[in-house]
């Protein structure tokens, strides 16, 4: 198999276009969003997948307050590595939103964090 098409329901918009409207979000609204991105991301991680395009046009909402996390194009898959050896995986990651702080301290080696 050398592809792989992941479908999903229908959203009303993405996040950056949310921003980007007047629409004003209270405390909880947002508190709302940012623990569905996490929870997101916790799921993704322990799946051993790194998304790694992270940023508000790859998370989709819906006017019922859902969120989802898409575009995985970017995504690598890690298998757990052999002890004392880190994964190899390449440095650039093109996208202006977001650049993890062990890229941009620009360490050879990363993965998921060991928590």
């Amino acid at each position: 198999m050398k592809e792989l098409y992941i479908t999903q329901e229908l959203m009303d918009t993405d996040m950056y276009q949310l921003i980007q409207s007047k629409h004003q979000f209270t405390d909880d609204h947002i508190q709302a969003f940012m623990y569905q991105i996490l929870r997101g991301l916790k799921a993704i991680h322990s799946a051993n997948v790194l998304h790694r395009d992270l940023k508000p046009g790859n998370l989709l909402w819906k006017n019922t307050g859902e969120i989802k996390i898409c575009d995985f194009g970017l995504a690598r898959g890690l298998n757990e590595p052999v002890e004392g050896n880190e994964i190899a995986l390449t440095n650039y990651v093109a996208t202006r939103w977001y650049r993890p702080p062990e890229i941009l301290l620009y360490k050879a080696n990363y993965g998921k964090s060991r928590t």
